[in-house]
């Protein structure tokens, strides 16, 4: 067992992963479920340090702690499994997150606020308004309203000739609403047409480029 816990140990923290050296707050806990719920899932290894040092935890209120950040801090409620390890004396706690079929999940903030996150290499990142659209319209059962007007076009054109556009930008280059905005990306997002990226640094929107001309050209 020790041996397998040492291997995932030695990939570090990654989209997938995540160490913990313990739990002080149930919130920020809520934050990494919500992050890997509304991406592709992982675990988070808990009684790990930063660098990889196995520092143990005391397991049943580290595990409450989890339970509390999952059902009262995080919306919908997140399901999670459990694994204890246990090496050279001490208990490392895991917690298993699947990817979420009923995304978007918030997770609620130190002002009482719920936000939605998403899991970027080693990061919890704030999720884009339109990745919230997008998953909205997934999971509706009435599908999206769409027709090509000028500012369908108008994106897919500047992204043939530019390789990303933020929404800001677009929504000052189209002369457009915010909410047209936000209807036109999130359809395409919907449609894979175009597809989002989000870091640190912001997110950008860029054309699919497994889309080909003559596919593009069926929505003119």
């Amino acid at each position: 067992m020790s041996i397998y816990l040492h291997k995932l140990i030695e990939e570090g923290e990654h989209q997938q992963q995540d160490f913990k050296y313990c739990i002080n707050d149930s919130k920020k806990i809520a934050k990494s479920l919500v992050a890997f719920a509304n991406t592709d899932g992982g675990r988070l290894l808990i009684g790990v340090k930063d660098n990889g040092k196995i520092a143990g935890i005391r397991t049943d209120e580290e595990f409450y702690m989890v339970e509390s950040a999952a059902k009262i801090y995080s919306t919908p409620a997140i399901n999670f499994s459990t694994k204890q390890w246990q090496v050279e004396g001490k208990t490392v706690l895991e917690i298993g997150i699947d990817a979420s079929e009923d995304r978007p999940h918030f997770a609620k903030d130190e002002s009482g606020k719920w936000l939605a996150y998403v899991r970027m290499k080693d990061e919890n990142v704030l999720a884009h308004k339109i990745q919230i659209e997008v998953w909205k319209k997934q999971n509706s059962l009435k599908g999206i309203y769409f027709t090509y007007s000028e500012d369908e076009k108008f994106l897919v054109e500047y992204l043939q000739k530019n390789e990303q556009i933020t929404f800001s930008k677009f929504m000052r280059l189209a002369h457009i609403s915010r909410r047209k905005a936000e209807e036109v990306l999130s359809n395409f997002v919907v449609m894979d047409v175009i597809r989002m990226n989000t870091n640190r640094e912001g997110t950008h929107f860029f054309l699919n480029t497994e889309i080909g001309e003559k596919e593009l050209q069926k929505f003119e």
